[in-house]
Formats: structure tokens, C-alpha cells, sequence
């Protein structure tokens, strides 16, 4: 079964031209892919940040942190 005009590799393949689709637009999905994981990245740590900043002022506001940093400060001990 073939669905293309290749029906044999054994030939010079240089005579096909470009045998995938949305040959030459290489460059474009490398950029596209480094900004989406850029983005990704600054976007994650945003969310990451603000929801660590959130915990921290819940855990402080309610005195529940000082009690947390003793303890581990006794077990760090033994």
C-alpha cells in the first residue's frame, strides 16, 4: 500500500523534494515551542509564588508557624 509517489526507498531520494508536511517551517515551531516553555515557566512560578506567599501569611497570622519552626528545631536537635 502506498499513499504517496513513493513507491521504493532504493532510488535517489533527492528527486522526491521534501517528503513531510510544513517542510521549511522548522524555525518557526522552535520558536513557538521556546516561548511556550518559557511561558510556561514564568507563568508556573507566579502561581507558585503567590500560592506560597498566601500559606505563609496564613501560617503566620494564626501563630501556627512559630509553633512549626520549634518543632522541627527540636527534632533537627536529636
Amino acid at each position: 500500500m502506498s499513499t504517496s509517489a513513493v513507491t521504493t526507498w532504493a532510488t535517489d531520494i533527492s528527486q522526491f523534494g521534501p517528503i513531510y508536511p510544513l517542510a521549511g517551517s522548522e524555525v518557526l515551531w522552535y520558536i513557538v515551542g521556546l516561548a511556550f516553555w518559557i511561558g510556561f515557566h514564568l507563568l508556573q512560578w507566579c502561581i507558585e509564588s503567590r500560592e506560597h506567599k498566601k500559606e505563609s501569611e496564613s501560617l503566620a497570622a494564626d501563630g501556627r508557624m512559630q509553633g512549626v519552626l520549634e518543632a522541627r528545631d527540636h527534632q533537627d536537635r536529636f
